[in-house]
């Protein structure tokens, strides 16, 4: 038996898994490194706590809706993590991060294009949404570069810089209703 579990996607360099509880470590790795997060500081995972809990949060994605965000490995090494999970049962959301080495290269656009895919097939009703900080311009050529178009731009309510834009991007216009439940 392999080392590695069937990844449930394949891109041209990634092997998309479902997070399993021995990714902690990896996980972690990619989450407290201060360079995984120069665009939002206050983000990054403190302690192997915080990405504990936040690996029981993205397992439950799993359990619930069937998708969520995949462990990412390029030859057999943990890289990254991302996908599209469901928020407020009203949108998939788009998200990933990146080891600082691994940054870069398209990976994020290799797996986010797997994840739309992915997300259109299990629940096409729900649009998919990325939302990011204006001053994050990599995720934005991103969002872009897999097709979504920016829908909104305004104040990042809750973030600790006062000035901070958010940025909206989805695959289809959003109603009134779409776009609150991705400010929360």
């Amino acid at each position: 038996m392999s080392g590695r579990p069937q990844a449930l996607r394949e891109t041209r360099r990634l092997q998309l898994d479902a997070p399993r509880e021995a990714d902690l470590e990896d996980l972690n790795r990619i989450y407290s490194d201060a360079r995984t997060w120069s665009h939002l500081p206050s983000g990054r995972f403190a302690d192997l706590a915080t990405t504990c809990g936040a690996l029981d949060r993205w397992l439950e994605d799993w359990t619930v809706h069937g998708l969520g965000a995949w462990v990412a490995r390029e030859g057999g090494v943990v890289v990254g993590h991302g996908g599209c999970a469901v928020r407020q049962d009203a949108f998939w959301n788009l998200g990933y991060r990146f080891a600082p080495e691994a940054q870069g290269r398209g990976l994020a656009t290799e797996l986010s294009q797997a994840a739309i895919t992915a997300a259109l097939e299990a629940r096409p009703e729900l649009p998919v949404v990325a939302y990011l900080l204006e001053h994050n311009a990599a995720s934005a050529v991103v969002a872009e570069k897999v097709g979504l178009i920016l829908r909104h731009r305004g104040p990042d309510a809750g973030n600790p810089d006062p000035t901070a834009v958010r940025l909206v991007y989805s695959d289809r216009e959003l109603s009134d209703q779409e776009l609150a439940a991705t400010m929360r």
